[in-house]
């Protein structure tokens, strides 16, 4: 080997045998199935994929949780189904998703339907996902349920409301010599 041979292969991280590519092909299978299992065990945010149409194409364990749907339930499904019919009939899924399309991501925060039909305040991003050329692959959906969130916010609101009108009432006592 020359010494240019060799200087070229010291830049590229030696010389490629079959058994560092088979490495390589093992480090990938390990990162793939780590990441698998991490976003598998996340089980606070709901994280699944959609393809460009909006169809469910992955799910994960906070998604069963969340939304009360198994995998085979859901998977192959739109994911337009965890919408109110009120947001259904004025196009918010068509509309998120042609946003994310658009601007690469979409997030907002509103009312959500479970499998049993309660509903929950959701906190949802849609981020779009493309390949190496631009292309769009589908979709990354991430929702979490933010209900007991809005409720405190909800509550402490109305206990300053209430707050502020005894200070007025107070206020108004005092002025008034009582």
């Amino acid at each position: 080997m020359s010494a240019k041979d060799a200087a070229d292969s010291e830049i590229r991280g030696g010389p490629q045998s079959d058994s560092s590519a088979g490495q390589g092909h093992a480090q990938l299978r390990d990162t793939e199935r780590n990441f698998r299992l991490l976003v598998q065990s996340v089980t606070d945010y709901a994280i699944y994929m959609l393809d460009p149409d909006g169809t469910v194409a992955s799910w994960n364990a906070g998604a069963a949780r969340i939304k009360g749907y198994s995998a085979n339930e859901i998977v192959s499904k739109n994911y337009a189904e965890f919408f109110t019919s009120q947001d259904r009939e004025s196009g918010v899924p068509a509309n998120a998703l042609r946003v994310a399309r658009e601007k690469g991501r979409y997030e907002s925060e509103g009312w959500r339907v479970r499998k049993d039909g309660s509903q929950f305040w959701a906190l949802a991003v849609i981020d779009a996902v493309r390949d190496e050329s631009g292309n769009l692959l589908g979709f990354a959906k991430i929702t979490r349920d933010m209900t007991e969130k809005r409720d405190a916010q909800i509550q402490l609101q109305r206990a300053q409301e209430q707050l502020a009108q005894s200070q007025k009432m107070e206020a108004i006592g005092h002025l008034t010599g009582g």
